[in-house]
């Protein structure tokens, strides 16, 4: 016996007469809200902020909804991986996007380079930057902004 179905023309058509329309993202998110930011959720981002497994840190540095003093408190850890997450998340406060921009590593000031949220004297800064590297995200990102 064969595990490849054969569907019949009317039976194909009956499918895509059967599909649900596609929803704006408007509309799916008001049907999927995200649940409310509350105190026992920052507790919880504290308390992950300083766990041995650098993975649950960069999840921390991942998430738009951590506060200031956490992300600068992840701006100083000593993973790469977690300053990296820091300085691609678009929440990251301008201040630390600055700090991030002076990082010792290159894949750091990298992904600060293509965050659309770096402030301008940071791009500047990165633009001169050590590495060939960095200064070719800085001139394709600003490619891509006078496209």
């Amino acid at each position: 016996m064969s595990c490849i179905r054969f569907n019949t023309p009317a039976q194909r058509q009956a499918m895509r007469d059967s599909v649900p329309a596609m929803l704006t993202a408007e509309e799916a998110a008001a049907l999927h809200p995200s649940p409310p930011v509350t105190e026992s959720k920052i507790r919880r981002l504290r308390l992950l902020a300083t766990n041995a497994n650098p993975k649950i840190r960069e999840s921390v540095a991942s998430s738009y909804n951590a506060p200031e003093d956490v992300f600068a408190a992840l701006a100083a850890d000593p993973d790469e991986g977690v300053r990296s997450c820091l300085a691609r998340n678009e929440a990251t406060p301008c201040d630390i996007l600055r700090q991030l921009a002076t990082d010792k590593s290159e894949t750091v000031r990298g992904w600060v380079a293509v965050n659309y949220f770096v402030p301008t004297d940071a791009m500047e800064a990165l633009a001169k930057d050590r590495s060939k590297t960095v200064r070719g995200l800085v001139k394709w990102k600003s490619e891509l902004a006078s496209a």
